[in-house]
């Protein structure tokens, strides 16, 4: 079943709130999908610097004096912010991946959960409620951010299998649906050199948008072709640096609302998620169209 939020917000001053009402519309959600919970958010832009968000399942070890050791093997400077199983390491944009070489080598168990500039993801196995309340999300600031709760069907309830899932610099996917051409498509895409960390089908959706960009695609060209290159149900909701993007199937039998005022477009896979949101009353709501790319961006 699984549910589904997103916000892009068009009105900076609201970029305070966006933690707080992404929060909101999550735990809302809860019944559509109470095994585990993530939400990515994307926060203030940095030009030198980049950013891994890693987890491990013993942080209190993993992570004494992951940033010494780190930079030590980068030969650069390495900042870390802990936020319960997850830390968020800032190491110079052109050391990025370096880092994350080298961090499978100083710790095999540490995961990362995503890569990029403005990227931040933190997911764990849970409520969505109690998953929010140990990072905080409550409190972040940023443009736009989606979340996830899921209700697992193809896969194991774990920290990795929750979504979203980054396969790319600062771009993550969520997902409602399934997709019946997934182990096909991650043998062709892995033979293409994508890495893969698990069997989730979303995240061979998500490794697939990754793959068509990486090949010349714009997000909107790579949401296109995934009409026709993957068998399914699905609703995808797209995160990159500067934009968020929507698609469903032809068919599009799994429920989807989006909402846009002068202010944030919001999506929910159902409308009680939008609720609370400020400004509801006077927006414009719809269900998006089957087979149909909406995207927006700064």
């Amino acid at each position: 079943m699984c549910g589904i939020v997103g916000l892009f917000l068009k009105d900076k001053a609201l970029e305070p709130q966006l933690g707080a009402m992404l929060t909101d519309m999550l735990i809302t959600m809860t019944d559509r999908g109470p095994d585990s919970a993530g939400i990515a958010i994307y926060n203030e832009e940095s030009t030198s610097n980049g950013k891994l968000t890693v987890q491990s399942d013993d942080p209190d070890t993993a992570f004494e004096g992951l940033a010494e050791s780190l930079g030590n093997a980068i030969d650069a400077q390495v900042g870390m912010s802990r936020k319960d199983t997850h830390a968020v390491l800032t190491i110079p944009a052109d050391k990025l991946v370096q880092a994350r070489a080298a961090l499978r080598e100083l710790n095999g168990s540490i995961r990362v959960m995503s890569t990029g500039e403005i990227l931040e993801i933190y997911k764990e196995v849970g409520l969505p409620k109690n998953v929010a309340e140990r990072f905080e999300i409550e409190e972040m600031s940023g443009s736009h951010g989606i979340g996830h709760t899921r209700m697992a069907t193809e896969s194991a309830v774990t920290t990795m299998g929750a979504h979203p899932f980054n396969t790319g610099s600062d771009q993550c996917l969520v997902h409602n649906g399934s997709l019946s051409n997934h182990n096909s498509l991650r043998r062709r895409l892995q033979r293409e050199g994508v890495h893969i960390e698990t069997k989730n089908d979303s995240e061979v959706a998500a490794a697939y948008l990754t793959w068509k960009m990486q090949n010349g695609s714009t997000l909107g060209e790579a949401l296109e072709s995934s009409l026709d290159d993957l068998d399914g149900f699905f609703t995808f909701v797209v995160g990159t640096k500067d934009g968020f993007g929507v698609v469903r199937d032809p068919i599009a039998c799994k429920p989807a609302v989006m909402a846009e005022t002068d202010q944030y477009v919001a999506f929910g896979s159902e409308y009680r998620a939008l609720v609370n949101l400020p400004g509801i009353e006077d927006a414009r709501v719809w269900e998006p169209e089957p087979a149909t790319v909406y995207f927006w961006n700064h």
